[in-house]
């Protein structure tokens, strides 16, 4: 390796976890308006694993071999001209479409901010990506503490963040998850429901009635959410596009800023919001990482490792 090339996990054709590899490529370099990045963390999303898989987000160009990964954390490396805000040596988490999972990042400096001196560089790699969809959905879908609120899909990344900010803003939570994750939502706060066959009678029997659906799941659970929230435009899905539109009922299109993600970054270093890593990874194994993920089970988020600390 040389100081033109970096190790990286990419992928030269659309196909299964499998074609996702350690690779040595060449290392961007900091354009105009640009920082560099040396990642220490990065967080896997679902939505890398369908990138690999042949989806190409609105806006973005797949070009081979193609690294994933949307969301980092790591130390200024390289400042372009015109970046008056951020310094070589800094330490940041941002976020980008592609390119995260890799030694080094190119971003435009206003896609980072600031780390906060307690905030560990496992939770600010895995912040961004499901910290600013759950906070859009959050603001999309109005939460205040007058609201009973469902969640499907509770503890999984979105879920989880979404899940905080609901009972933060006072609102009473009710979540669907397996049963191994029930004393886990009611450590967020949330009462859980086993999700799966008879959920529906399950959520009825719970006393009261809802006032907002929040569906992180998928799973035609926007079916469920129709029976118990009157008002579709406080029903609300970031996976079942086709039906929600079929539906009359909210799709969630992440928001991101760095203002966003700094003030999500303050609750976290605050100790009132939580990042929950539940299997960390090293770049060589990002394969297995989205093997993990593909399964649509498990608690908060998975990260790869790319570097320690020099």
């Amino acid at each position: 390796m040389t100081d033109l090339t970096m190790k990286a996990a990419a992928f030269d054709e659309f196909g299964s976890a499998e074609v996702l590899r350690a690779q040595l490529l060449f290392r961007p370099r900091a354009g105009t308006g640009d920082v560099l990045v040396r990642i220490i963390r990065a967080g896997v999303q679902l939505t890398d694993a369908a990138i690999r898989a042949g989806w190409t987000p609105p806006g973005a160009t797949i070009t081979f071999p193609q690294v994933p990964g949307n969301e980092f954390s790591g130390i200024v490396e390289e400042v372009g001209s015109g970046v008056s805000g951020v310094r070589v040596g800094d330490e940041v988490l941002g976020y980008s479409m592609l390119g995260s999972y890799a030694e080094f990042v190119a971003v435009p400096e206003h896609q980072v901010t600031a780390k906060p001196p307690d905030l560990d560089w496992q939770q600010a790699g895995a912040l961004s990506a499901s910290g600013q969809t759950a906070l859009t959905a959050f603001e999309d879908l109005e939460i205040t503490s007058r609201d009973r609120v469902l969640v499907h899909g509770a503890a999984g990344g979105v879920g989880t963040i979404f899940t905080q900010l609901a009972v933060l803003a006072g609102a009473e939570v009710v979540g669907t998850a397996s049963v191994g994750n029930h004393d886990y939502l009611r450590s967020l706060g949330a009462e859980p429901i086993a999700y799966g066959p008879g959920q529906l009678e399950r959520i009825r029997e719970l006393p009261g009635g809802y006032d907002v659906a929040f569906d992180a799941a998928g799973h035609e659970n926007l079916l469920t959410a129709v029976q118990i929230v009157t008002d579709r435009r406080r029903i609300a899905t970031i996976v079942d596009m086709p039906l929600a539109d079929e539906l009359g009922c909210r799709v969630v299109r992440s928001r991101r800023s760095a203002d966003r993600l700094a003030g999500l970054a303050r609750l976290v270093s605050d100790n009132r919001l939580r990042v929950h890593i539940r299997r960390s990874f090293d770049l060589d194994e990002a394969s297995e990482a989205h093997r993990d993920v593909e399964t649509g089970h498990g608690r908060g988020k998975v990260v790869l490792r790319i570097a320690e600390l020099r």
